[in-house]
């Protein structure tokens, strides 16, 4: 599918803030360019954009109720109480478990962790979770990156004597749970500086409270960045402010000493002796972390991460890894299967905005995955539902713009729980409502979505010559690192190249280009890599000029120069011009 190319050149005030920065950066034109897209209007702020400190992170007493959840905590560890640690089964709720229940146990001992399962439990706190932990004393849960929405869960556990501190980052109903405290950024009033937190970094920020309040030296908790980074790149919460701060230093402590069960999956999927960027967390480590939760039990991904042994972290990493490969068959075949029923259905998915589809038979943990491959392919939002636990359980995935909670919030009465964010939403419904669902959210997306959001877009940061690709500009390139949302990895365009002669096809079924090309205003040849673009081949190969779209990447390994490569999302020839 061809994308629609989008350049938003400066406005009179960018222009003037870019002027100003070019005075610092003057032998890098285009990095004044790129630093104001991104709300940088000084140099100071350059400076700060560039290097970011972990002395300008927000006090965590910002965040409401943060002194009620940390005096709750204190008064359970003066009072000897038991506490569980209880949180979701993906990426995010596994390393905010891991964080507090590691960082606590260096000072309580009466604690312990939980995370339920997929399949036998789903999503969140439940009933027979809160009778467990009730027959086993416990008098706290701290529940991280759910519990939003457990109102009657919540009220229950109140029946006996169990009290919650709610640390989550979902976006919240007008009812809140009768929580002893409720930490959420997203919370209604709420002024703290960050809203867009993991549910990670809010157990960070709590934990930083708690040892404030105890004469702690929150620096300690730096040591535990690198799980932070981890759940900022795979639940892709925005890179910016705090985040983007906490994602710095986290990926630095990845590359120097990570956590020991990071240590292993890192050695287990290949990363050793390389720098470790935001992508290979999202590519490599997150996926084997979330596959855990998605084949057996998130419990084995906490235990990873908790764990003190080496041979441990050994085993269980190898283990993980193989939930992981499972995973990729199971993902490559229920995506299969799924667009199958939807080439079936032909023009009548042509006339629909959305798409809803259901097999009770897919694997659960799994269908959030092939809710994402459709709306790539398709570039629609897309809900895939399966059967678990007498449900309709499903994920939701939206297109670039388009808020799919408010899609899904729509039929709210048709649903017996959802919850998520503005691209991605999980939802369960009764069997015999899934027709009248697919029905409404249609209709509600129809209504509500622009012509737009329906098309894939690729917006341009620059426009660049070769002889502008420069070692200099690609030592500033890096400092614009981690990249994530609201601080996208730079996409540039390129009029007018040319092939050296040199390109060639390559992949096992000679799909991708091997690229190696020139413009007019250098001599340098630059290499690049196409991927599934072998139809232009032919016009490359023929000496034409072409249009280019594409990022810079780099290949970094220990003891080695650094290469870098164009990484071409998109190539327009002849007329297809943006």
């Amino acid at each position: 599918m061809i994308s629609k190319w989008n350049y938003l050149p400066l406005t009179t005030e960018e222009q003037r803030l870019e002027t100003g920065l070019a005075t610092k950066f003057a032998s890098c034109p285009p990095v004044s360019e790129l630093l104001v897209q991104r709300g940088i209007r000084s140099v100071e702020e350059a400076e700060k954009f560039f290097h970011p400190a972990l002395s300008d992170m927000h006090d965590p007493y910002l965040m409401p109720d943060m002194d009620k959840a940390v005096d709750r905590l204190n008064q359970a560890m003066g009072s000897k109480q038991r506490i569980l640690v209880f949180g979701d089964y993906d990426v995010d709720g596994t390393t905010a478990v891991a964080l507090v229940y590691k960082y606590l146990q260096n000072f309580y001992s009466e604690i312990d962790f939980y995370i339920p399962t997929r399949y036998d439990e789903g999503y969140g706190i439940s009933r027979s979770v809160i009778d467990n932990a009730a027959a086993n004393g416990v008098k706290l849960i701290i529940i991280l990156d759910c519990g939003i929405k457990a109102i009657d869960e919540i009220a229950y556990a109140k029946t006996l004597g169990i009290d919650f501190i709610i640390c989550d980052h979902h976006v919240p109903d007008e009812q809140l749970p009768q929580a002893a405290a409720i930490l959420n950024p997203k919370l209604e009033g709420s002024t703290y500086p960050c809203p867009h937190l993991s549910g990670c970094g809010v157990g960070y920020k709590f934990m930083q409270a708690f040892a404030i309040s105890n004469g702690l030296d929150p620096h300690d908790l730096e040591g535990m960045l690198d799980l932070v980074a981890v759940s900022i790149a795979a639940d892709i919460v925005p890179m910016v402010d705090e985040n983007r701060i906490m994602a710095y230093h986290g990926l630095r402590r990845i590359n120097s000493n990570p956590n020991m069960g990071l240590r292993a999956i890192i050695r287990t999927c290949g990363l050793a002796n390389r720098e470790i960027t935001i992508s290979d967390v999202i590519f490599k480590i997150g996926p084997r972390i979330n596959a855990s939760g998605r084949m057996q039990s998130g419990r084995e991904a906490v235990e990873l991460l908790v764990a003190r042994d080496i041979k441990e972290t050994n085993q269980r990493a190898v283990a993980i890894d193989q939930y992981n490969k499972d995973r990729k068959e199971l993902d490559k075949r229920i995506t299969e299967e799924a667009n199958a029923i939807l080439d079936a259905r032909g023009e009548s998915l042509a006339q629909k905005k959305s798409i809803v589809i259901y097999n009770k038979s897919w694997h659960k943990g799994i269908i959030g995955i092939v809710a994402s491959r459709l709306t790539e392919l398709y570039y629609k939002p897309s809900v895939v539902l399966t059967l678990a636990n007498g449900l309709a359980t499903g994920s939701s995935r939206s297109v670039q713009g388009f808020d799919i909670y408010k899609a899904v919030d729509s039929a709210r009465d048709l649903l017996e729980n959802f919850g998520g964010h503005t691209y991605a939403v999980g939802l369960s419904l009764k069997e015999e409502n899934i027709p009248e669902f697919t029905r409404r959210f249609e209709e509600y997306v129809a209504a509500n979505i622009l012509p737009g959001q329906l098309t894939p877009q690729l917006d341009i940061d620059a426009y660049l010559t070769f002889s502008e690709i420069t070692p200099e500009f690609i030592s500033m390139l890096r400092k614009f690192n981690p990249f994530g949302p609201g601080n996208q990895k730079p996409v540039f365009c390129t009029r007018n190249v040319l092939d050296f002669g040199t390109s060639k096809l390559v992949g096992r079924q000679l799909e991708h280009i091997k690229l190696e090309l020139v413009d007019d205003t250098s001599g340098k040849v630059l290499n690049g890599i196409a991927f599934n673009s072998a139809k232009h081949f032919d016009y490359i190969h023929s000496g034409k000029p072409f249009d280019i779209c594409f990022t810079i990447e780099e290949n970094k390994h220990h003891n080695a120069p650094p290469t870098v490569q164009l990484l071409v999302k998109e190539i327009h020839t002849g007329t297809a011009k943006s």
